[in-house]
């Protein structure tokens, strides 16, 4: 909210301005959308000045009149604008089909909606002002997201497209997340929500930590969530141009040692403003993801599987070794593979960890996640 009218534009403001402008570049029509209980505003005037030299097909879109009985007393000062005017209430649902009708009909009669090419989709987590928003910037070469020391900036996922050698890629900029505890913004907690589902959706998962601020058990666990999850991930370690060389081998070893329980996750040390390692980051995205899309043929399951059991026979429990009976790979992203066996309960965890160390090794599985289940092919006798 502007409180010094049009001319105290600035901070935020004057940030919001300029991303709805370059948005407008792109655009073949815009919807203006007004306060209507609030009445028509300075900053209103403004904007609309501001969109008028845009020349673009424009609809002024007047909110929160709540029904027909309100329309001419909400709408009568917004006519001054110059734009046909449409009364909505988002809340309510009121004329939002009438809405979208309107909308189409700005659009040119040649227009054709442009089918994206497929891309590699990245989603972006972490604590608030860990240098999300710079690293997309620095990466799409441009100032895509609006930057703030203030935590919290980002409030809503966005998706941000750009191209890198012949690669098509989708960032999607998540809000900060921080513990629940000190969660007391409505906003802010819908905005942690869609940051954690954001990474559902997206291809990897770039957990982006604030070397200048250390790890967290927040962080810890955001690991252990995405972990659980099986979700592909990367471990950014920002602004190490900011601490001491020996700080940041402490806060390496501090966040591998948060990983023993996932060591196959890589870590990266970078710094969105100076560009430091930022080369390395859609290259390893690309691996990961690339890895998760493996299938191993039947033959070379059947062989990996007496490999592994040659180079190490599963112990004895309860004075009964486990019998290993055949591998299959159920599914991939992430690869799933699932050893049938004479009883599940008698191969202990440390066995497990090992076999999917084998596999790794074997199928060249270096940073995806992988799932492994062992299942009982005959019932355990009574």
């Amino acid at each position: 909210m502007v409180t010094e009218g049009p001319e105290g534009i600035r901070g935020f403001e004057s940030d919001i301005l300029r991303q709805a402008e370059a948005a407008m570049k792109d655009a073949c029509a815009v919807a203006f959308v007004v306060d209507g209980r609030d009445g028509l505003l300075p900053l209103d005037e403004y904007l609309a000045a501001h969109i008028r030299r845009m020349g673009l097909p424009t609809l002024c879109v007047v909110n929160k009149v709540d029904g027909l009985e309100k329309e001419d007393e909400l709408l009568a000062e917004f006519h001054s604008l110059g734009f046909p005017l449409l009364p909505v209430s988002a809340e309510h649902g009121h004329n939002i089909r009438a809405l979208t009708e309107e909308l189409a009909d700005l659009l040119p009669d040649d227009y054709e909606a442009e089918h994206e090419p497929p891309a590699l989709r990245l989603a972006m987590l972490g604590r608030p002002n860990a240098g999300k928003s710079s690293m997309i910037n620095a990466l799409a070469g441009e100032e895509r997201m609006i930057v703030s020391d203030v935590a919290g900036t980002t409030r809503d996922s966005v998706d941000v497209r750009f191209e890198r050698d012949g690669q098509d890629y989708v960032f999607v900029d998540t809000a900060g997340v921080r513990r629940r505890t000190k969660i007391t913004d409505i906003v802010e907690k819908y905005s942690v929500n869609a940051a954690l589902k954001s990474t559902t959706k997206a291809d990897v998962t770039l957990l982006t930590l604030d070397a200048t601020e250390g790890v967290s058990q927040q962080d810890k666990r955001l690991m252990d969530l995405l972990d659980t999850r099986k979700i592909p991930f990367m471990v950014l370690v920002n602004k190490c141009d900011l601490v001491p060389a020996g700080q940041l081998k402490q806060l390496l070893q501090n966040v591998s040692e948060m990983l023993a329980f996932c060591k196959h996750v890589p870590i990266l040390t970078v710094s969105a403003l100076k560009g430091t390692g930022l080369n390395k980051i859609l290259p390893m995205a690309r691996k990961i993801h690339e890895e998760c899309a493996i299938r191993v043929p039947t033959g070379q399951l059947n062989r990996a599987m007496e490999e592994v059991l040659t180079r190490h026979q599963p112990p004895v429990v309860k004075r009964v070794r486990a019998k290993f009976f055949y591998l299959t790979q159920a599914e991939s992203q992430p690869p799933t593979f699932v050893f049938f066996v004479s009883d599940a309960d008698r191969v202990p965890e440390s066995y497990a960890r090992y076999l999917e160390r084998a596999l790794r090794r074997i199928f060249g599985i270096t940073h995806a996640p992988m799932r492994l289940h062992l299942r009982s092919s005959h019932k355990k006798s009574q």
